[in-house]
């Protein structure tokens, strides 16, 4: 299967019928005809009812829906690397932990988007995984939350979020004070699993920093998987502040005591990297720092 086997059936699934088809693709029936044959005969599918009219099998319908939204993105691509390449946009590739994605991150999005020579690239990625994509140029800025000890890497703390218990509703401890001993004594759910350092170490340093351990009662790599589970019951877990936005019914957000529990949005950028989107971003970040409502 090849992209022209792609765009060719697009065009015939549009039409319904190889003779309009074949003209506006320039060429005539017989080869199309040839073509979709080996199209279906490398899926192993009928994807025509050959009747008259000419129909889309169910297997049809649906390769032309997913095929076709494949072709309209590839095509945004092609047209954006274009540009790219003739100095009509920039790209700006953002690398960002979902936890990032609850307060700073979205105003800054929308602020580079604002900018229409800019094109954007967003990925989600912890910060072990940001490190390796800057140092691999796949992407020119990360937001994190682990600081990396890296000569390659230049990184930069933005704010500490303070840390909050993420509880089910009903828990005993809620409408108590939470102090970092009482929470070690209950089962926790942690994330991410893999791969590690992470957020997760994060959080095991913060207890171990204070003389304590905790047990991890189930280990998830997502942060809604890992909210979920406190939710069924598994476990507690902590979460930056700014998780708090996404309310749940079944979540209560409780704060701690102890003003030590935080935890940082960490900017990661290559070591020497002056590009010019890449300090309009650094730019808009100061100006945010500065004036949050600007």
């Amino acid at each position: 299967m090849e992209l022209r086997h792609l765009r060719y059936f697009r065009v015939l699934a549009q039409t319904l019928n190889f003779t309009r088809a074949a003209e506006q693709l320039h060429m005539a029936q017989p080869p199309l005809s040839r073509q979709i044959h080996q199209l279906e005969d490398s899926l192993g599918v009928e994807l025509l009812e050959r009747t008259r009219p000419l129909r889309l099998t169910e297997a049809g319908r649906y390769f032309f829906e997913q095929t076709a939204a494949l072709l309209d993105q590839l095509e945004q691509v092609a047209e954006g690397t274009r540009r790219i390449a003739n100095s009509e946009r920039q790209w700006l590739r953002i690398g960002f932990a979902p936890s990032t994605l609850y307060d700073l991150l979205p105003e800054l999005i929308r602020r580079l988007r604002r900018n229409e020579e800019l094109e954007l690239g967003l990925q989600e990625m912890i910060t072990l995984q940001q490190v390796e994509a800057l140092k691999a140029g796949r992407i020119d800025i990360g937001f994190g939350r682990i600081r990396i000890n890296d000569p390659a890497i230049e990184q930069q703390v933005l704010r500490e979020d303070p840390l909050v218990a993420a509880l089910p509703r009903g828990h005993a401890l809620l409408g108590q004070p939470l102090t970092l001993e009482r929470l070690a004594a209950e089962p926790f759910v942690l994330y991410p699993a893999s791969p590690r350092p992470s957020y997760a170490d994060h959080i095991v340093a913060l207890f171990a920093n204070h003389g304590m351990g905790i047990r991890v009662a189930q280990w998830t790599n997502e942060l809604q998987t890992a909210l979920g589970l406190v939710s069924a019951g598994l476990g507690i877990t902590l979460v930056p502040s700014a998780v708090q936005s996404q309310h749940r019914a079944d979540i209560v957000y409780a704060p701690l005591v102890d003003t030590s529990a935080v935890s940082p949005i960490i900017l990661s950028r290559r070591a020497g990297d002056n590009s010019a989107q890449l300090e309009q971003c650094l730019a808009l970040i100061r100006q945010m720092q500065a004036d949050p409502q600007g």
